[in-house]
């Protein structure tokens, strides 16, 4: 349970400096950062219930687009399900807030575990 609200926590970090990003996206508070990193940090956790082999297939054939898009349907159902989590300019803000929060996630977890403040998650 603690490496799940860990992983929600820095979420919540990413989504709150993906909101600063002039990608479309706006995180009106931390609260709506916490509940959009749970929902994001939920769907992320049954994409990893699948086999490594099941998700690698799918990835491989089309070239990184079946991962991006259900990266943006998961973005854009935290926008949709959390009020003060909004994006913008529809999908464009979608599309460009999952790469964004993919990219700043993985920074903030390489800081995190090069300062030794958190262990790497486990997925």
């Amino acid at each position: 349970m603690i490496p799940f609200l860990i992983t929600v926590v820095v979420l919540a970090l990413s989504l709150f400096i993906i909101s600063k990003l002039p990608t479309g996206v706006d995180v009106d508070n931390p609260i709506a950062a916490l509940l959009g990193g749970a929902i994001i940090g939920v769907f992320n956790g049954l994409y990893y219930l699948f086999p490594t082999w099941l998700r690698a297939l799918p990835a491989i054939l089309s070239l990184g687009l079946i991962p991006l898009l259900g990266s943006v349907i998961v973005f854009g159902l935290a926008a949709w399900l959390v009020e003060g989590f909004r994006l913008r300019w529809g999908i464009l803000s979608a599309i460009l807030g999952a790469i964004a929060l993919a990219i700043v996630n993985s920074i903030l977890w390489k800081i995190f575990d090069a300062v030794g403040l958190l262990s790497t998650p486990a997925a």
